[in-house]
């Protein structure tokens, strides 16, 4: 019986532990580029807007560290905003939490490989964790990030949109003033 018990907490012990290494790397999924920082930022961008997403902002996170004075490589984020899939969610009082997931962002930064990556929540994993209703609205989102991050090299790069998050403006309802984004 103890030889029972203890296996029985031993495999939770490395269940834990297999969990806390692989964990990250489930609920983020990197892919490379095969463009510069700022093209692909632009692709993706008229990647979204094909897709119906509507672009909440583009973000530099490295710019805002430069200022400071600090060397980091370069960062972009783009965010994006799908109104279907985040209104049922923000109806929603036992789900309105995930408002902090909203905008979508997909991050686009250099590594000292000189590489350009791009960052990704997994949307499908992480919306299994919050039910049925958000695990089927987060499939839809993980099909449409991966359209958004599908290129076609023989097209020439878009513009690059330098649009910032929570362009907006007026009063919205509740005398907020509307920000903009989802």
């Amino acid at each position: 019986m103890k030889k029972a018990i203890a296996a029985f907490f031993a495999g939770i012990l490395v269940s834990g532990l297999l969990a806390w290494q692989v964990g990250g790397s489930l609920m983020i999924q990197e892919y490379p580029s095969p463009f510069g920082i700022e093209e692909t930022a632009a692709r993706i961008q008229a990647n979204i807007q094909a897709t119906g997403w509507d672009l909440s902002g583009l973000r530099s996170p490295s710019n805002t560290i430069r200022k400071l004075g600090a060397t980091v490589p370069n960062v972009l984020l783009v965010e994006a905003c799908n109104p279907d899939y985040s209104k049922p969610i923000l109806k929603d009082d036992n789900t309105r939490i995930l408002s902090i997931l909203m905008p979508c962002t997909i991050t686009i930064y250099e590594k000292e490989d000189g590489k350009v990556y791009i960052g990704l929540m997994n949307s499908a994993l992480m919306g299994r964790l919050f039910g049925p209703m958000v695990t089927e609205i987060m499939q839809k989102v993980a099909a449409d990030q991966q359209k958004f991050i599908a290129f076609d090299p023989s097209k020439p790069a878009p513009p690059l949109i330098a649009k910032k998050p929570g362009g907006g403006g007026g009063t919205g309802k509740g005398g907020l003033q509307d920000l903009g984004g989802c």
